[in-house]
């Protein structure tokens, strides 16, 4: 491909994913005013709410404090898009830990729909377990279901702010997950679909001495809901296309850039090597009767 094909092919895709995100913004607009996070740091969750867990039973949120530190990730199982990338970057991150749940720190993942069941929330940890892969990992994650007022109570402390759609029947989110104290205080948040499992592994740590983390960045990834009818994708595909979209053209210049340094070099040091041979031929070229040097 030569370079100003290149430059044709960037340009249009860059066009191209500029157009569709300005098209996908519109059903949105207002949305993150009751979507997001609240980075309520050293907030307590409330021990007395009750949660069941995938056998059905009933228990309140402190049966789950108190032994390790916690991550606590608010999700719903029938989500058709970003919870699922948000447990699957949390099983990354954890397998690539020193540390093991059940052992060394808890998990809770816990829906914030009710009308899901024990036996959805069942499912999704038997999936979960298995892509984990270790032994014991079932006494330390746990998958909740609960009633409104216990959902609606549990994300106000924990700053999380959803909004649902009565036709859709799906939720708005954002993604991320929290590190929890032993004794149930929120020390640090990280936000998207991928968790350093260094950085990961440091806060727990810490959370296990009782240290509360520091605020961090506002980058969000949003969660909104796909019409398969019309085939658009809303807010969580907007977050996504703006950042893949600014990386793609800033590698694409960089790209460009290098091509055009090549090939002017390329240019440059052909007319140089011509004109030396040139120069050499006619400076060695024998006498001949006639012709002068």
């Amino acid at each position: 491909m030569n370079t100003r094909r290149a430059l044709f092919v960037a340009l249009s895709f860059v066009v191209l994913s500029s157009d569709k995100s300005v098209k996908a913004q519109q059903p949105v607009a207002g949305l993150t005013d009751r979507v997001g996070f609240d980075q309520n740091l050293g907030a307590k969750l409330p021990r007395e709410i009750r949660f069941r867990d995938e056998q059905g039973s009933e228990h309140p949120l402190g049966d789950y404090l108190g032994r390790r530190p916690l991550i606590l990730a608010l999700v719903y199982y029938r989500c058709p898009l970003l919870c699922n990338q948000v447990l699957n970057g949390l099983s990354r991150s954890l397998k690539a830990l020193k540390g093991s749940a059940g052992s060394d720190f808890d998990v809770l993942a816990v829906s914030i729909n009710p009308e899901e069941t024990p036996e959805l929330a069942g499912q999704k940890k038997q999936a979960y377990l298995e892509r984990y892969g270790r032994p014991g990992a079932q006494r330390g994650w746990h998958f909740l279901v609960g009633d409104g007022n216990a959902i609606t109570a549990l994300c106000r402390v924990a700053g999380f702010r959803f909004s649902f759609n009565p036709e859709t029947k799906l939720y708005a989110h954002a993604a991320g997950i929290m590190v929890v104290t032993p004794d149930g205080r929120i020390a640090r948040y990280f936000y998207g679909i991928d968790y350093p499992p260094r950085e990961l592994e440091n806060e727990l740590q810490r959370a296990a001495s009782g240290q509360i983390g520091s605020r961090i960045g506002r980058l969000l990834l949003f969660c909104y809901d796909y019409d398969a009818a019309t085939g658009k994708y809303t807010l969580s595909v907007v977050r996504l296309m703006r950042v893949l979209g600014s990386l793609t053209a800033l590698s694409l210049g960089t790209f460009l850039v290098v091509m055009f340094r090549r090939e002017w070099r390329a240019q440059a040091g052909e007319s140089s090597f011509s004109g030396g041979d040139d120069f050499r031929a006619e400076r060695t070229r024998p006498d001949v009767p006639g012709v002068r040097s």
